[in-house]
C-alpha cells in the first residue's frame, strides 16, 4: 500500500459494483476498532502500521520515526486507502453471513440438532428469505442465485488524491422489463480528454414521441425502425413499443405526442348557421301569420269559402307551429327539450298533413256527389273534415306517448362522431320509435299525394288538388332525401339537416297551397267573385262547396 499512487487515470471511469446500502451501526462499529494487542487481531495491527506509517514495538516491519499509539482515527485516512462507508463487497459478505445464520437457525428449530454435515445446509440456504437491517429483502431465485442488482459507478478524482464514487445508474431485477436498466446520463462526468461525440450502442437514433419502435427482422435487438403512430393514437415517451388511444374525451394533437381535451359543442344561436336558421324560421312564421290574417279578413269571399275555412285555419296554424318548433332544435339540449323536440314536431306535422288529406278528400267527394240529397253529401260537412284530422293526429299522439313512456329521449354526449369535439345531442332513446313517427308522416303525405293526383283534372276554378299535388311532391322529396342525408351526417349537422327538412317541407305546403290564393285575394280581386265560379261546368261545384263550408 502506498500513498504515491496516481488516481487521475480513473477520472470519469464507469464501473459496475454489487448493489450496496448503508447498514445501521456500521460507522459506530468502525470507530470501536483498535490495534491494541489485547484485541488479538493481528491483521488490524498490520493494516494500522501500513495505513498510518507507524510501527508498534513488537513489529517486524522496517522501523520508522513514529510509534503507533492506537489513537489514530480511521476517518482521517484518504479514501483510496480506507473508506468509512460500507462497500459493495462488504455488503455482500454481510448478507452472506446473515443468510447462513438464518439457514442454521431454521435447521436448529426444525431438527433440534447442533451438529450436521456442511452439505446438509445447502438445501435450506437457497430457501432463505429475510429482510436485513438496511430494510432490503435477501433471497435466491430458482437458479439458486442471489436476487440482487448492480450499480453503475462514475469515478471522480481530485488533485489532492481524494475521489468520489457517484452512482449514475443501476440494474434492478425487480423492475419491469423496460426499466431493468436505468442510467442517469446527466449525472455522468466524462474523462477530461473525452471531447468526441459519445457513441451510441444502437443501430439508429431513439424514436421520438409520436413514433413507435418496430424491430428489424434479422438484425440485433438494438436495431429497429421508427414508424409514426396510427391515426387516433399517440406515444408520449421516447422509444415506446406501442402507441395508445387517448381517453374518450380527448384527441391526439398534430404530432401525436399529446392528448388534448375535446370541446363540447351544439347548434347554438350565437353561431352564423344557427342565426340563419332562426331568421328563416321567424320569416316563415311571419308569412304563415300574414296569410292566416288575409284568410280571416277575407273569410266571406268565394275563394276562401270554396276551400273550407276550418281546414285552412287548422293547416295555417299547424304550419306556424311547425316553423316555431324549430327553436326546440336550437340551443343547448336539456331533458325537457329532448322530450319535446321530436314528439312536438311529429304531432304538429301530422296535424298539418291530416288537414291537407281532409281538404283533398273533400274535393273528391264534392265532385262524386251528384244527387242533392245523397248520403255522401251528408258526410261532406265539417264533421268529416274534423274526424279525419282528429283521427290522424290521435294515432301520431299515441305513438309519441308510447315513445315517451318506454324509451324517452335524453341529453347525451356524442364522443365518436367528431374527432376533436364532443357533441351535446338529444339521444332519441329508441330509433325505432323515431322512425315510426317519420313513417306515419310519410304515410299521410303519400296518401295525400295520391288522392290529390287523382283529383288533378277537376274543373280549374275550384280545383285545389293541383296545388296540393305539387306541395305533397315537394314534401315527399324533402323527406325522402332527409333519411339518407341524416344517416350520413355527423355531429350537430344532423340537427341542421332535420331543421332544413322541417322548414323546406313546411315552406312547400305554405307556398304551393296558399300563395296562389293570396295572390288572387290581394292582387287580382276581380277574380274573387261568385261569377267566376258560376259557369256551366262549375255550377254544381259551387253549390257543393258552399254546402261543405256550412
Amino acid at each position: 500500500m502506498t500513498r504515491s499512487w496516481r488516481l487521475d487515470f480513473i477520472h470519469g471511469t464507469l464501473s459496475f459494483a454489487m448493489h450496496s446500502k448503508e447498514v445501521l451501526g456500521f460507522q459506530e462499529f468502525l470507530h470501536t476498532k483498535s490495534p491494541m494487542p489485547e484485541r488479538g487481531d493481528g491483521f488490524i495491527r498490520t493494516f494500522w502500521e501500513h495505513a498510518f506509517h507507524c510501527f508498534f514495538p513488537s513489529s517486524t516491519l522496517d522501523k520508522t520515526d513514529e510509534f503507533c499509539t492506537g489513537e489514530e482515527k480511521l476517518e482521517t485516512l484518504p479514501g483510496f486507502i480506507f473508506e468509512m462507508e460500507m462497500t459493495s463487497h462488504s455488503y455482500s459478505i454481510y448478507n452472506a453471513v446473515y443468510a447462513v445464520a438464518h439457514a442454521l437457525h431454521y435447521i436448529h428449530n426444525l431438527f433440534c440438532i447442533s451438529l450436521f454435515i456442511f452439505f446438509q445446509l445447502h438445501p435450506y440456504l437457497v430457501t432463505v428469505s429475510f429482510n436485513n437491517s438496511a430494510g432490503e429483502q435477501i433471497s435466491f431465485d430458482r437458479n439458486r442465485e442471489l436476487v440482487a442488482g448492480f450499480e453503475i459507478i462514475n469515478w471522480i478524482t481530485f488533485p489532492n488524491k481524494s475521489f468520489l464514487r457517484v452512482k449514475v445508474g443501476q440494474t434492478d431485477p425487480h423492475a419491469p422489463s423496460d426499466k431493468v436498466l436505468a442510467i442517469y446520463e446527466d449525472a455522468i462526468m466524462w474523462p477530461r480528454q473525452f471531447n468526441q461525440t459519445r457513441p451510441i450502442s444502437m443501430c439508429n437514433d431513439n424514436c421520438n414521441p409520436g413514433y413507435r419502435k418496430t424491430k428489424k427482422e434479422g438484425k440485433p435487438f438494438c436495431c429497429y425502425d421508427c414508424h409514426p403512430c396510427p391515426a387516433g393514437k399517440i406515444s408520449d415517451k421516447t422509444d415506446m413499443k406501442n402507441c395508445f388511444y387517448c381517453l374518450e374525451d380527448h384527441y391526439p394533437n398534430h404530432d401525436q405526442d399529446l392528448c388534448i381535451q375535446k370541446n363540447i359543442i351544439f347548434l347554438s344561436y350565437e353561431e352564423p348557421l344557427g342565426i340563419c336558421l332562426a331568421i328563416l324560421a321567424l320569416f316563415l312564421s311571419f308569412m304563415a301569420v300574414f296569410m292566416l290574417g288575409i284568410f280571416i279578413k277575407h273569410q266571406d269571399t268565394p275563394i276562401v269559402k270554396a276551400n273550407n275555412r276550418t281546414l285552412t285555419y287548422i293547416l295555417l296554424t299547424s304550419l306556424l307551429l311547425s316553423f316555431l318548433c324549430v327553436f326546440l332544435f336550437l340551443g343547448q339540449p336539456n331533458r325537457i327539450i329532448c322530450l319535446l323536440r321530436q314528439t312536438t314536431f311529429g304531432v304538429i306535422f301530422s296535424l298539418a298533413l291530416s288537414s291537407v288529406l281532409a281538404k283533398t278528400i273533400l274535393v273528391i267527394l264534392a265532385f262524386m256527389s251528384t244527387m242533392p240529397r245523397s248520403w255522401m253529401r251528408k258526410w261532406m260537412g265539417k264533421h268529416l273534415a274534423v274526424s279525419i284530422v282528429l283521427c290522424c293526429s290521435f294515432i301520431q299522439a299515441t305513438i309519441c306517448i308510447i315513445w315517451l313512456t318506454t324509451f324517452p329521449p335524453f341529453p347525451d354526449f356524442d364522443m365518436q362522431s367528431m374527432a376533436e369535439e364532443i357533441v351535446l345531442v338529444c339521444n332519441e332513446g329508441s330509433p325505432a320509435m323515431f322512425y315510426s313517427v317519420l313513417s306515419f308522416l310519410g304515410f299521410l303525405a303519400t296518401v295525400s299525394f295520391i288522392v290529390a293526383f287523382l283529383a288533378r283534372k277537376l274543373p280549374e276554378n275550384f280545383n285545389e288538388a293541383k296545388f296540393i299535388t305539387f306541395s305533397m311532391l315537394i314534401f315527399c322529396t324533402v323527406w325522402l332525401s332527409f333519411v339518407p342525408t341524416y344517416l350520413s351526417t355527423k355531429g350537430k349537422y344532423m340537427v341542421v339537416v332535420e331543421i332544413f327538412s322541417i322548414l323546406g317541407s313546411g315552406a312547400g305546403l305554405l307556398g304551393c297551397i296558399f300563395s296562389p290564393k293570396c295572390y288572387v285575394i290581394l292582387l287580382k280581386p276581380e277574380l274573387n267573385h261568385k261569377k267566376q265560379f258560376i259557369r256551366k261546368k262549375n255550377l254544381k261545384v259551387l253549390c257543393l262547396s258552399v254546402h261543405v263550408n256550412k
